[in-house]
């Protein structure tokens, strides 16, 4: 089973949970920005989270499939239709044959996932089958691609409602090993400060835009480049915040004032620009309890989805369907 790619979108990759355990080797771990919309479109279809999907930045594309198929949108709502017919964003979906999926653009946040039943099957490479286009690892879907899937045998016409992550709003950060660089009255700015997301990012980082001054650590230019990680702030030399997302560097010199949690950086990768911004310091131990939190919503998921209940308005065949059954009397 397969979808014929007839548009697409300038940065859709093909995307996974990422690999881990080659930092050491300068390889970051990639993988979906938002790892809740995997989850998410793994719980409609009943199938493993760790399954590829399509991440969409912004925009979409135009699709045929080959056999008739399963679906699942989910991520960055979108608009979306099959043969004309719009369909409901997070929620899982039947493709018949010959059927034409177009997506088009966001309407509100940044990566929209497309799933299919059975997982996108592509080259799997160091443990995962994720695009990593910094790193040179596979390459950006292009018109003309086929997008092949494995056996789904679960349901569809299933919904569910999203976690709320798409306009911005707090992120919860912990001390980072040159947090202490900065001294208290540039922590207490940066935590009080109001801030924005800004135009320049990708999936190696985001820019975070305020109004204030910027944040400069103390000696920052003898820093040693070290470890960093996705979800760490790193001030630039005129001191503005950039959070770093999945196909960051693996090391760098630039100080870094706090680390955002991995459960809030889904919100973090989905804030439109312009969309606000606050950061919130929390202690290891809140952190962990969050994580933890986080870890067993993600195993919820499954029990949290429900029918799809389809608009009249939006099925064009619908004097085809039994829409009454049996006799009624109009005298009893």
């Amino acid at each position: 089973m397969s979808l014929i790619v007839y548009r697409i979108g300038p940065s859709c990759t093909i995307q996974d949970q990422g690999r881990v355990g080659y930092l050491d080797q300068g390889l970051s771990r990639s993988g979906a920005a938002d790892i809740l919309a995997l989850h998410e479109g793994a719980a409609l279809l009943g199938q493993s989270p760790d399954l590829a999907a399509l991440e969409m930045a912004g925009m979409g594309g135009e699709f045929e499939a080959t056999q008739n198929m399963h679906i699942a949108l989910t991520g960055a709502r979108m608009q979306a239709s099959i043969d004309g017919g719009p369909v409901s964003w997070n929620a899982s979906h039947q493709l018949a044959a010959g059927q034409r999926l177009v997506i088009g653009a966001a309407v509100q946040g940044n990566y929209g996932y497309l799933h299919l039943g059975g997982g996108i099957e592509a080259k799997v490479f160091l443990g995962s089958r994720s695009a990593h286009l910094t790193a040179r690892i596979g390459r950006a879907v292009q018109q003309g691609d086929t997008l092949t899937c494995g056996l789904h045998t679960g349901k569809t016409g299933l919904k569910l409602m999203p976690a709320d992550r798409f306009a911005g709003g707090e992120l919860r950060v912990v001390a980072s090993f040159q947090t202490t660089l900065f001294d208290q009255a540039t922590l207490d700015r940066f935590a009080a400060n109001a801030f924005r997301r800004g135009t320049r990012a990708n999936r190696m980082g985001m820019q975070v835009d305020s109004d204030g001054g910027g944040f400069a650590a103390s000696g920052q230019l003898n820093i040693l480049s070290e470890v960093i990680t996705p979800g760490d702030i790193q001030m630039t030399g005129a001191g503005d915040p950039f959070i770093l997302l999945p196909e960051c560097q693996t090391t760098g010199g630039y100080p870094r004032i706090a680390t955002v949690l991995p459960c809030d950086m889904p919100r973090a990768a989905q804030t439109p620009a312009g969309g606000p911004i606050r950061f919130k310091f929390v202690s290891m131990d809140e952190a962990s309890a969050l994580h933890t939190g986080f870890l067993s919503d993600l195993a919820r998921l499954p029990s949290r989805v429900e029918p799809l209940v389809r608009d009249p308005h939006d099925i064009p065949d619908l004097l085809s369907y039994q829409l009454i059954g049996g006799v009624i009397s109009a005298t009893d």
